[in-house]
């Protein structure tokens, strides 16, 4: 082996020969290969090493020139990590023989790979890739054959060429590889004539990047497909990133000339005629002056027109005195005394095809919720038994359902009757829905909690899915976030006059002393109590700097499982995940304290998370095929580090379910000794620790911090800063969404003139 130094840009190399593929991820292109050292920018004992990264896949013998760094593996030693890679042609003939009859060429085996080398020799794959009919004086290889080796070489040197090309532009290894998979072939000619498609086809990939890639290929700077990208772009972040259904002519304006800056000018004459063709050709929808991603347009006018149709239809009706005694009935089976409020929610609730029911912590909407189940089945002379209807072609009566599964879990525990996600209900298969407009949910009444969560997309696909005479009852607290995709749905139908609602104001929990009930409703009226600060027997406050929360976090924590409270009892929240005092810190904190690497417990990583045997984890993403959906937690109960790329390499229990993941579905959980406000909605947990500093600034809001506090049932920990919170609960600007929700239901609710 021989030390060459550092390439021109400093970093540190390694040229090797593929000895071994230790592992190999076919979706993202994530390995491990074991190399015979040839070359270094580092001298080294080594005769061979391990290389991980993002990389096409390599063939035994084939020559890489890796660019990255040297790193200590706690488990596997030094290892060499890639950042960047480039593949070297065969230089002998037993490395060209092996390359050739590899598989990456139909029908040649090694006979036929040794007779092209004795004809060509070791420069035999360029030879052949500047002109294929050198082949043709070969026996046994056809000219329909000589064509396929010769396009199977162009096609991987064209796909090598292209993940090199796009490194330039400070592309990681995992984003280039996407690329090249998503146009294979086709990516150098993307790149060069419309880098601009990145945007919409790759997902990662920013408007200032294929911008820039753009610009070095020599694509225009006035081009039509760079203001149209930036318009695209513009459109699309306003709704993932802000949850705007549509946006104004002056907002989309206001962000393509922050996009193009200077060059916005070039577009002046050109802006209007652009956009029509866009909406031409149906990449976006123009309505009343805004425009919509296509998707988002019909998600939002679906939504309205079903809202409509169901207001529209009659329900079974009964008179006033019998519903009163049915829930006097109630109130003595099940030990409840509803309030006057209560008992009109249940009231309107069976009279109604749709109704809103909201209020805050405490005010008993799960009481309420029960309470329409019951009086509902015995109006309509129906069992809430599940085993009646086991056997039969009956479905059962009452559909209860809502946006995670935590929050279907509360449901049902709460109303001791089957709860499931809005997912799990329509039948989700990863990129459709089993159940829709032609083939509908059953059941007679549809009750769907938490719908301060549901975005639009989702509301439109539910409702698209409820059968005519079915009746339906949606509850959520208005205060809280609203859902992390584009839509108010549940704010903006509260909006809408005509829909029966009832708000539950009376708070129930406070006689029981709840002062964490006190505080959440302090803070929806953007009020800090005075006695914030001083401690209460369900709530303290420890004030501290950013620099001391993971310490204050990590204590408090520590002194709650001390006390004997589980994993799941104690739930850190957090509004940011970067920082040092973000999630990820905390997490790594908590994990080295409760779950440390210690001899005999497995591990295994996944970028630059561990996961070990006993972790706590969040489920990222649905999962219909278990089913677990986003936002669901478990606990890791085995690893099988060396298992084959398509055997688990893990197994998590969320309940008294066990799932396996492979290695490449590890990116779909994430530890979760601390996780966002966000991704807690919809679940509550015993004791809650909530870190508050200025430096959560740009997302602290009023209903951030109303929804992390009424997260905690028994016990709730503040700490950082007084000011942070006071600041943070008087902020309400920003939170208002894009949407033309109301205009549409307000138009088509209007009575004829």
């Amino acid at each position: 082996m021989q030390q060459s130094g550092l390439d021109l840009w400093g970093e540190q190399y390694l040229k090797g020969a593929v000895i071994q593929e230790i592992y190999h991820n076919e979706e993202n292109g994530f390995g491990v290969y074991l190399l015979k050292i040839l070359e270094a920018s580092e001298l080294t004992d080594q005769s061979e090493t391990v290389v991980v990264g993002h990389l096409f896949r390599p063939h035994p013998d084939e020559v890489l020139t890796c660019y990255g760094q040297w790193v200590q593996h706690p488990k596997y030693g030094r290892q060499f990590q890639v950042q960047r890679v480039k593949k070297e042609w065969p230089q002998s003939e037993e490395a060209v023989v092996k390359y050739l009859s590899s598989g990456l060429f139909p029908g040649v085996g090694r006979k036929t790979a040794e007779k092209i080398v004795q004809h060509l020799g070791p420069a035999a794959l360029e030879k052949i890739s500047s002109n294929p009919d050198i082949l043709a004086d070969i026996p046994g290889v056809t000219p329909a054959r000589a064509r396929t080796i010769a396009d199977n070489i162009r096609e991987n040197q064209a796909l090598e060429q292209a993940m090199v090309y796009l490194y330039e532009f400070g592309i990681g290894p995992a984003l280039a590889l996407k690329i090249v998979q998503t146009y294979k072939e086709e990516t150098m000619a993307v790149l060069r004539e419309n880098p601009y498609r990145l945007i919409e086809d790759v997902e990662g990939v920013g408007f200032r990047r294929a911008d820039e890639i753009a610009r070095q290929a020599g694509v225009a700077q006035d081009s039509p497909a760079r203001f149209q990208a930036a318009v695209l772009y513009a459109v699309k972040e306003a709704a993932y990133t802000y949850g705007h259904v549509y946006v104004t002519p002056e907002q989309l304006l206001a962000e393509v000339k922050e996009l193009l800056g200077e060059d916005a000018s070039l577009f002046d004459d050109r802006a209007r005629q652009l956009l029509d063709q866009m909406v031409e050709e149906e990449r976006l929808v123009e309505a009343e002056g805004h425009f919509y991603l296509p998707s988002l347009y019909y998600a939002e006018h679906g939504f309205a027109l079903r809202v409509r149709l169901l207001m529209e239809q009659e329900v079974p009706t009964f008179p006033v005195q019998e519903i009163y005694r049915a829930i006097g009935e109630l109130e003595e089976e099940l030990g409840v005394a509803y309030a006057d409020r209560q008992r009109d929610a249940m009231m309107k609730a069976v009279s109604s095809p749709l109704m809103i029911l909201t209020g805050g912590p405490g005010t008993g909407k799960t009481t309420v919720i029960r309470g329409i189940c019951h009086l509902f089945a015995r109006l309509h002379e129906c069992s809430l038994d599940p085993v009646v209807y086991e056997g039969t072609d009956r479905p059962y009566p009452i559909r209860l359902v809502a946006p995670t599964g935590r929050a279907a879990k509360r449901m049902s525990e709460a109303t001791g009757l089957p709860a499931m996600t809005i997912h799990r209900l329509l039948g989700w298969r990863g990129d459709f829905f089993e159940r829709n407009a032609d083939n509908p949910i059953e059941g007679s009444l549809l009750i769907v909690d938490e719908v301060s969560m549901m975005d639009i997309w989702l509301a439109n696909q539910l409702f698209r899915a409820i059968p005519k005479g079915m009746q339906v009852v949606l509850v959520g607290d208005q205060d809280q976030l609203p859902s992390v995709g584009p839509g108010q749905v549940l704010q903006h139908l509260l909006q809408v006059e005509d829909i029966p609602r009832v708000e539950l104001t009376e708070i129930f929990r406070q006689e029981e002393g709840s002062s964490i009930i006190t505080l959440a409703h302090a803070l929806k009226k953007g009020e800090v109590p005075a006695d914030l600060v001083r401690p209460m027997p369900d709530r303290r406050f420890f004030p501290c700097t950013q620099e001391q929360v993971v310490d204050v976090v990590l204590q408090t924590y520590q002194q709650a499982i001390k006390k004997g409270y589980t994993l799941f009892d104690v739930q850190v929240l957090a509004p940011m995940y970067k920082g040092p005092a973000g999630v990820n810190r905390i997490n790594r904190a908590i994990q080295e304290a409760v779950n440390p690497k210690r001899d005999g417990v497995r591990e295994i990583t996944w970028g630059e998370t561990v996961f070990r045997i006993g972790d706590k984890v969040l489920q990222l993403v649905n999962h219909p095929e278990h089913p677990i959906y986003n936002g669901d937690m478990g606990i890791i109960i085995a690893i099988e580090e060396t298992a084959a790329t398509d055997e688990p390499v893990c197994w998590v229990r969320f309940d008294r379910m066990e799932v396996p993941y492979k290695r490449n579905q590890l990116n779909q959980l994430s530890l979760a000794y601390a996780c966002s406000v966000h991704k807690a909605q919809g679940s509550e947990f015993p004791i809650v620790i909530f870190p508050v500093v200025h430096a959560y600034r740009r997302m602290l809001r009023r209903n951030l911090i109303y929804t992390a506090v009424t997260r905690s049932k028994s016990y709730l920990i503040l700490c950082g800063e007084r000011e942070a919170i006071r600041m943070g609960a008087q902020q309400t600007r920003g939170d208002e969404r894009n949407s033309a929700l109301v205009q549409l239901l307000r138009r088509w609710h209007q009575p004829p003139a």
